[in-house]
């Protein structure tokens, strides 16, 4: 059977067929790939794998890294693990990019549901490639060229207070300080521009004051939720989503007080972000 890719929406998401991620062959890891660059995030149903299973077919994507802070598993390491009640606790019902912290942020990621809750637990991801076309030109003039700091320390103390992390805060803020990014990148396979704003690390765009900055960064972080540029993914246990991480923004719905767990494979970027 050939893969099948069916668009979910206009600018972001289709819905995979003809694919078994136990299995996965270095030339369908290809032609996802090349899905992945026109639609930014792809899903898989009924993909009854296991973890390792899930390590080896991000490995088909790239290098896998461990979370700077997130628990995982013993065996394989690489499967983070979110496993949550309380889910309006731990930032994720924030709209943002994974890691954006790091110098080189990570190029996407797998996640895969392992248990439901009854109702409730909906993904959804937005196109910053979209986000950034929709603005004006005015506006794309003036944004291009900002930087901006991004910053673990938000995110870090929700998760520790939440019981989500496996290291001290001293430790991760002593690994990963402040890192400054551009405000509008460039894809670095298809060319195409993107926010890189979020707001769950992002602080402050350097090049401006700070209200212009307070400003700015309100005026942007509304602006990336326009339900146009979003998918909206509802799980059924075994689902397995894959994401452009770079040039996307995702937000779990914290709608449910039942146990939700889903397995996360963070796959590792050699790309600095950049607006050339």
């Amino acid at each position: 059977m050939s893969v099948v890719a069916e668009p979910l929406s206009r600018h972001i998401g289709a819905e995979i067929s003809g694919v078994s991620l136990a299995d996965l062959s270095s030339e369908v890891a290809r032609e996802l790939r090349d899905l992945l660059q026109k639609y930014h995030v792809l899903f898989l149903r009924d993909q009854p794998i296991t973890p390792h299973q899930l390590a080896d077919a991000a490995r088909q994507f790239g290098p896998l890294e461990v979370h700077a802070f997130a628990r995982h598993l013993d065996d394989p390491p690489e499967v983070g693990v979110l496993d949550q009640t309380e889910p309006n606790k731990d930032g994720a019902n924030n709209w943002h990019t994974d890691s954006t912290f790091q110098p080189e942020p990570p190029f996407g990621s797998m996640l895969q549901a392992v248990q439901l809750p009854s109702v409730g637990g909906d993904t959804t991801w937005a196109s910053m490639i979209a986000a950034f076309d929709a603005l004006s030109p005015l506006m794309q003039e003036t944004l291009d060229g900002l930087t901006a700091m991004h910053d673990v320390r938000g995110p870090l103390l929700r998760a520790v207070a939440g019981g989500h992390a496996v290291q001290g805060i001293d430790d991760v803020i002593a690994e990963w300080p402040p890192r400054e990014h551009p405000v509008v990148c460039r894809h670095p396979e298809t060319g195409q521009r993107f926010l890189y704003v979020n707001s769950n690390f992002t602080t402050r765009i350097n090049e401006v004051t700070e209200a212009e900055s307070d400003a700015l960064l309100h005026f942007l972080f509304q602006h990336v939720r326009t339900p146009e540029f979003q998918v909206r993914f509802r799980w059924n246990e075994g689902s397995v989503a894959l994401w452009d991480n770079r040039c996307t923004q995702h937000y779990a719905s914290a709608d449910y007080d039942e146990r939700r767990i889903m397995h996360r494979v963070t796959i590792a970027g050699s790309w600095a972000p950049s607006a050339n």
